[in-house]
């Protein structure tokens, strides 16, 4: 039991809570699945959780004041740094178009049949460790690695659209098997995801993306009609034949390439995923036979932007992605990674230099068996020498627009700023060392006289 659970175990001891409170959830199905469990804990109770949490931040045990969710009988604590949600047991129910259930208190076994999984309704009394199934049903479906709904799939679904994508998360995450009728009732209620919001979606798709082995939770999100009803324009890529170098479809080499960039890295998952999007709007086939894509990166990088603002994904999030989109052709286009090839990069890239080197490895590696991919080391030695000897913050200007301004008499216009991109080439070229301002102002007079 980690020090966090300990502690809240100590406290209780001895009141009027001690055997009242139940680990729920992944805590318990990890456990019992000898996998390593998660990093925040849910505990149910019969008692009022609300009332708990003001108890345990009166007594000191929450390090923070409960963050309450009245209607759902609800609160939010942290215990040595480690959040735990405490829930009063309950019953739910719902309106057609809402996610806001009517919620009643209740015992164990109905607050069981709400949640979403009968292998995520397993409990753990927090005092005795003694462990229990409310259903019935939990401990046989862990054994059989079987992933099935407390209620009919059709109602648990509808109740919660979210949990259709927990579905297709928990299926790769646990390497369950979606028990009899599942798959149907996923199919059957897609559409009702349009009422879940997109934070939420995003959030969930995240965790999918971020796994190992994504694509194959992409297939499935794909095959259930779920992906539509969020990122359409991935339907587009399906079937998109893509010439001599690949013998994939577009979508099928996308999943390809997000498997190769490997789990963790939101990123990068989300520009493998994203950087042929823009193929299929700029498909045609040349008089010879040959298919050709020309522009895609930058249709791509105007396809992916959409996407991630609707989605909701963070600004920075969005602006990197759309970066290493628009920029994931640029390397295998050169004949030869020269010095000042490297300080382009660096300088345009901004800080994604890395990802944008694991997304050509792991697209490159997708390709049509046998045509070898592109190294890299070289790249990266250049690179390396570049850093090395040119920090990021001198691959600009070694003049301001004021100093330019000054030294030519030139009032503020579109002359002031072809000016210092002239100087900002010559750095990148090697023909200015950077911050030299000297070299510069020469530059300047000669360019302007």
């Amino acid at each position: 039991m980690t020090p966090a659970l300990e502690t809240l175990r100590a406290a209780t001891r001895g009141t009027e809570y001690e055997n009242q409170l139940w680990l729920v959830g992944g805590a318990v199905r990890d456990k019992l699945l000898g996998k390593a469990g998660p990093t925040d804990f849910d505990i149910v109770m019969e008692r009022d959780a609300i009332d708990l949490a003001h108890w345990l931040w009166n007594n000191e045990i929450s390090d923070i004041f409960p963050v309450i969710y009245t209607r759902f009988g609800t609160a939010m604590i942290r215990v040595d740094g480690v959040p735990i949600e405490l829930v009063t047991a309950r019953r739910e129910s719902y309106e057609t178009e809402s996610r806001k259930p009517d919620v009643e208190p209740a015992t164990l076994e109905d607050d069981a049949r709400r949640r979403d999984f009968t292998v995520n309704a397993l409990l753990e009394n927090l005092h005795t460790g003694e462990a229990r199934d409310p259903l019935g049903l939990g401990l046989q479906d862990l054994k059989d690695k079987i992933l099935r709904t407390p209620l009919d799939p059709v109602a648990t679904f509808f109740d919660d659209p979210l949990r259709m994508l927990r579905a297709v998360r928990f299926r790769q995450q646990l390497g369950f098997d979606f028990a009899p009728g599942l798959e149907d009732a996923i199919q059957e209620e897609a559409e009702r995801l349009a009422i879940i919001s997109e934070e939420r979606i995003r959030d969930e798709w995240t965790k999918m993306l971020t796994m190992t082995g994504a694509g194959e939770s992409m297939k499935d999100l794909m095959r259930l009609g779920l992906l539509e009803q969020f990122a359409p324009e991935f339907q587009d890529m399906v079937g998109v034949e893509q010439g001599n170098f690949h013998h994939l479809d577009v979508w099928e080499h996308s999943l390809l390439v997000l498997d190769n960039a490997g789990p963790g890295n939101v990123v990068l998952a989300l520009a493998a995923l994203l950087h042929d999007i823009g193929k299929p709007p700029t498909r045609f086939v040349d008089h010879e036979g040959n298919t050709r894509f020309f522009g895609h990166e930058s249709i791509g990088a105007q396809i992916a932007y959409r996407m991630l603002q609707r989605l909701k994904f963070s600004g920075e999030q969005i602006e990197k992605v759309v970066l290493l989109v628009r920029n994931h052709m640029r390397l295998g286009s050169m004949p030869e990674f020269t010095a000042s090839a490297a300080r382009r990069l660096i300088r345009d890239l901004d800080g994604e230099v890395e990802n944008l080197l694991a997304l050509v490895d792991a697209d490159t590696r997708a390709l049509r068996p046998g045509l070898g991919t592109l190294d890299l080391a070289p790249i990266r030695l250049r690179l390396a020498e570049v850093q090395a000897a040119t920090p990021r913050e001198a691959l600009e200007s070694p003049l301001t627009g004021e100093e330019i301004m000054e030294l030519t008499t030139l009032t503020p216009g579109p002359e002031v700023g072809r000016l210092k991109s002239m100087l900002v080439e010559k750095v990148l070229e090697g023909e200015i060392k950077p911050g030299d301002k000297d070299a510069a102002k020469k530059a300047i007079l000669e360019a302007h006289h």
